[in-house]
């Protein structure tokens, strides 16, 4: 049987709230063994809590702050004042996280259009790094419009396990990432992404890792995705790397297992 771990997904999302135990189903019959579930803002914590308390051992929390902060509608920059009503809840339930997460920086144009916030998302992601060495977590990192100024930052303040989902930026610089011992997790919307495609085939196979980003990035633009879509992953990287998707289920399982050590403990392998 195909088994995956799904590194980085948003299960709390209420595009799921109708739904959720079927996806969930549907998620184990595909051979999903775990979906990281990860935060972007502080109200969603106690639900990804209650997730995994209800979907033990299948749902696994990770809780951080996102450089975007609020609804779609209203997104803006992050500030120190989301990241203050954090600290306590990553605090009270450190002991129960499979990494910090989703944390980073996000220095597309409507986000962070002046240096000023550019300098506050940095200044919030080193805080959450230090968080992570603190209690010896692993980072679930975005990085979008950017990957250089991510990848850097990361290496400056020693992040060693460090996953980077969804990698936006050129091959050329995620290869800094891979030198530095980061991980790459790669979303089922790689059979429309030139760019992934691109970087997965020059990323080596042993520092990639599988992910859906559940609802968004799926193999079709607009349409709802769902953990059990990671097979496409897989399926295209073995395309692109002239391998059995059984081999990029193993040897990706086997870097989500180095990458985030407590998995093994929470599925009992």
């Amino acid at each position: 049987m195909k088994t995956f771990i799904d590194c980085h997904c948003h299960i709390a999302d209420q595009d799921f709230d109708h739904d959720i135990d079927d996806v969930i189903d549907q998620a184990k019959k595909a051979g999903v063994l775990a979906i990281l579930a990860v935060s972007e803002c502080a109200d969603e914590f106690e639900k990804i809590m209650e997730l995994s308390y209800r979907y033990r051992r299948f749902v696994l929390p990770c809780l951080g702050i996102h450089p975007v902060q609020g609804p779609p509608s209203e997104q803006r920059s992050v500030t120190f004042q989301d990241l203050e009503t954090a600290v306590p809840l990553i605090e009270k339930y450190k002991d129960q996280l499979l990494a910090i997460g989703e944390v980073g920086l996000d220095f597309s144009p409507r986000i962070a259009s002046t240096d000023s916030q550019k300098d506050e998302q940095r200044q919030v992601l080193i805080q959450q790094i230090v968080l992570a060495k603190r209690f010896n977590l692993p980072l679930n990192v975005h990085s979008r419009s950017a990957g250089r100024p991510t990848i850097n930052l990361l290496k400056e303040q020693g992040a060693e396990k460090v996953l980077l989902h969804a990698f936006d930026g050129k091959p050329s610089v995620a290869m800094e990432g891979a030198k530095a011992g980061y991980f790459f997790s790669i979303p089922p919307s790689i059979i429309r992404s030139e760019q992934k495609q691109k970087l997965v085939k020059q990323l080596p196979l042993d520092c990639i890792c599988l992910e859906t980003d559940s609802p968004a990035l799926g193999p079709e633009k607009q349409v709802r995705n769902e953990p059990k879509n990671i097979i496409i992953s897989a399926e295209y990287i073995a395309n692109i790397k002239g391998v059995s998707v059984e081999k990029v289920m193993e040897i990706t399982t086997q870097n989500a297992m180095k990458l985030f050590p407590k998995l093994r403990m929470c599925l009992q392998i």
